[in-house]
This record gives C-alpha cells, structure tokens and sequence, in this order.
C-alpha cells in the first residue's frame, strides 16, 4: 500500500509541471449519473466555509475537500458528510487528488492568493469548472495564463467577485453607462494599502499542518499563526498583507472595488494604460488612467466606489447608495419613504432610506428605458451553476477577473517602485520604456511554477 501511495503521488506531481490534457468530449457531461454536479473543495478557511454552504445548497454533489491544515479538512468533511447522511467525502492535504477524480467535474478554490492560479490552472488543464475566490491571481503573469486556459480548454470560470451579483452595484454602473451624470471624468475606490514584505516572527509548529505546502510557491519561511492560524479559526487571516503570499487591501478590498469601476466604465475588455504613482512613502493616492483621459484614484477614506461626471454622481458600496443629479440627491416619495424612514422614536429623527428603496427608486426615475443593460445575476454561486449547465461566461468570468486582478497588480507595482508606469490591455506589456517584465510574475519555488 505504501509502494502505491509513493506511486500516485509521483504521478500526481508529474501532473503539476506536466498538467493533464483531457479529450474534451470526456468533460463535455459536467453532471454524474445523478444528475448533480460533482465538486470539490481547495482551501478550507472561513471563506470556504460560507461558500461550502451555498453550494450544498444548489445541485450539486460535494465529494471532496482538501486542506493543509488536519483540522479544517476534517471540520469540512464533517460538515459535507452531516449534510448527506453518510461518510462518503473524501478529506485531503493535497489538492492534486482532487484534480486527479474524474468524478469530480468542478472544483471550489478558496486558497490563499499566492496558491489561486496554479490550482486553477491544474484545475482547467484537468477539464473541470472553476469557482475561484478574487483576486483571481496573485500577479499579471498569472492572469493572462488563467485567461488563456479557460478558452483553450473550453471551461466555465467564476471569479468571487460577488459585488456584480449584487442590485447595487449593477444599477449604479448601469446609471454611470446610460449618461445619468453625464460624462465621467474620474472615479475614487476606497480601500487599503498595499501590500509589504512580510517580516513575522516565527512560532512553534503544531503538529498537523504541512507548512511547506502552506507556503508552496511562495518563498518557504518559518511558521506564523498570523499567516495560517490553526484549526476553525475565525475571521480572515492576515496573509493577504503580505506581498509574498497576497497583495495588502489593493487585492483584498481592492479587488472588489476596482473591479466596479472597470464595470461602470466600460473597461471589462480593456484596462487602463497608464499609472500615476502616489506620493513617495505614501500608501493611497496612485491613479489608474484609461485612453480616454478618464482616470480612477486610490483613496484610503472614501464611498468604496464613487463615480464623478460632469452632471452628477454615483456612490455605491455593500447596503449603501446614493445618487445627485444635477446638485440634487435622490431622496423617496413621501408614500414609499414612509414604510422605510418612520420616525425614531428616541430621536424624532427620520431613519435613513434603506440602500433597496433609494435602488429602486433610481431604476424607476432614469432606468426605465436605458440604452445599456448591463448582465444581470441575483446570486453569484447561483449563476456559476447555470453557466456551468448552460456553457455560457459566468458574470464574472476569467476576461473579468482577470483583468480586474492587472488593475490591482499594477497599482502594487506602482506603489512598491514608486514608479510612473505605461500599460498596454492589449498586449498585457508595459509600454513606453517603463516597467521592468520581471513586475510581472516572480520567484517560483520549485517544483512550483507558472
């Protein structure tokens, strides 16, 4: 048994450098005999655990979840297993036993950022859908090979991007597309500063983490609870403000954010092409600027996204919106404002309108007829799943996560040489004698690489 075990795991590392290419017509079925689709999980921290959740809540058949860490593998089997009635899911420490099941058709990655693209590319290689959390990867380079192997191996790819599958955020670039405040001359994100080196103490190791495949491709240091706390931990570890293994809030928050302004822009095929370098020292202030002189800004304090045109505005974030038209801000009609802003009792102050009633009521006053309607999602799990039945690109396909991801990464790059950088979308190069390729990806350790 042990000559076996060695043998499929070499084989299986084989199939890392070597990735396996599958006649299409073998994954052109993603359901089983069931009718359900077979998943599996990779990565199983707190945001894998909401994700598990909903997807054992839609047509699906969870199999398998891989962790580095004994605890969460077991805590997630559980869980699956608890749903079931059975015993049937299978706990892994390597995700490559997942790629490698023929019955498991898609694969949910919600691993640290540094670990996002070689499982997904692995993943498509191997002929199955991908759910993968933002940013879709850890550097340009990594983007532009993701993009290439969904079409190249016919995949279905969703970036965790929810912000699109929410009404917010589509009527507010719906509004910012259809000329509601006129022409756009900026827009300002508001998130985090980038990312730094990463300079932790090293802790004692507990037993049951494999903390060399933790790090993977990044670079091999000593253990830090800070990184990976063990076991079911809460909250959101704090490996993503470090530059080795994430991005700072520019990939975190970032991602969000940025990826909103590529939507109410227009840019989803495109991207900027240049970027404007903050203040030296400073960690907000860089600007992204597109062909048409319009430029989006980094702000630490802000709306999370807010869009300035030349007769109004557009500010939107989770459960907030607002809209002022020519010098007037939206408010509700006496009638349905009452239901939504009645009198606080303590205060005798009016209660402010809910982010759903002041949507609504944008839609129904400068959304009735638009010229563009922008790809409506209710639930991004849920429109993953269509696109998975349907064949068709998920709202947040690869094209989108990707490029929203250069948009973070430049920046980054823009932030940690403090340099002024030109950029070419079509190309995915940098122009003008500015930037170095090497900014572009970075030091794999092997047998890791991209």
């Amino acid at each position: 048994m042990q000559s076996s075990r060695r043998s499929f795991l070499k084989t299986i590392a084989a199939s890392a450098v070597a990735p396996l290419f599958l006649p299409s017509r073998v994954w052109s079925a993603p359901t089983g005999p069931n009718g359900k689709l077979g998943m599996g999980f990779i990565g199983m921290g707190t945001q894998s655990r909401g994700l598990l959740g909903n997807f054992l809540g839609q047509d699906t058949r969870v199999l398998a979840g891989c962790d580095v860490d004994t605890n969460r593998r077991n805590d997630a089997k559980s869980k699956v297993d608890q749903h079931y009635g059975n015993t049937d899911c299978q706990a892994y420490s390597d995700f490559r036993e997942i790629i490698n099941r023929k019955d498991i058709a898609a694969v949910c990655i919600a691993t640290p950022d540094h670990w996002h693209a070689l499982v997904t590319l692995a993943a498509l290689r191997a002929g199955k859908d991908v759910y993968c959390e933002k940013p879709l990867t850890h550097n340009i380079h990594e983007a532009i090979e993701v993009m290439q192997a969904v079409d190249a191996n016919q995949r279905v790819l969703q970036t965790g991007s929810m912000q699109r599958s929410m009404k917010e955020f589509r009527v507010a670039c719906e509004l910012v597309q259809n000329g509601v405040i006129g022409k756009i001359t900026h827009v300002e994100c508001q998130f985090g500063p980038p990312g730094k080196p990463c300079d932790l103490p090293t802790d004692p190791l507990e037993p049951g983490l494999d903390w060399d495949r933790w790090c993977g491709p990044g670079p091999l240091r000593g253990y830090s609870a800070v990184l990976s706390p063990r076991g079911i931990h809460s909250g959101f570890p704090r490996w993503r403000n470090y530059k080795e293994y994430g991005g700072g809030m520019v990939c975190d928050w970032g991602a969000h954010h940025l990826d909103i302004a590529q939507w109410g822009l227009g840019m989803d095929a495109s991207g900027p092409v240049e970027v404007q370098p903050a203040a030296a020292g400073a960690d907000s202030g860089a600007k992204l600027v597109y062909a048409n002189g319009i430029f989006v800004e980094h702000k630490s304090a802000g709306f999370g996204v807010h869009f300035f045109g030349t007769n109004g505005e557009v500010k939107v974030n989770r459960g907030r919106f607002d809209l002022v038209v020519a010098g007037k801000s939206l408010t509700l009609p006496e009638k349905a404002g009452e239901a939504d802003g009645k009198k606080n009792k303590a205060s005798g102050k009016k209660n402010k309108a809910s982010c759903a009633a002041l949507v609504q009521a944008a839609e129904r006053e400068y959304l009735q007829n638009p010229k563009v309607r922008l790809y409506v999602s209710t639930t991004h799990v849920s429109n993953f799943m269509e696109c998975v039945k349907t064949r068709k690109k998920p709202i947040t396909s690869e094209q989108i996560g990707g490029r929203s991801a250069i948009c973070c990464h430049l920046l980054n790059q823009s932030y940690y040489h403090n340099a002024k950088l030109q950029w070419d979308p079509a190309k995915f190069a940098f122009a003008g004698g500015t930037g170095d390729p090497s900014w572009r990806t970075r030091d794999y350790r092997a047998p890791w690489k991209v």
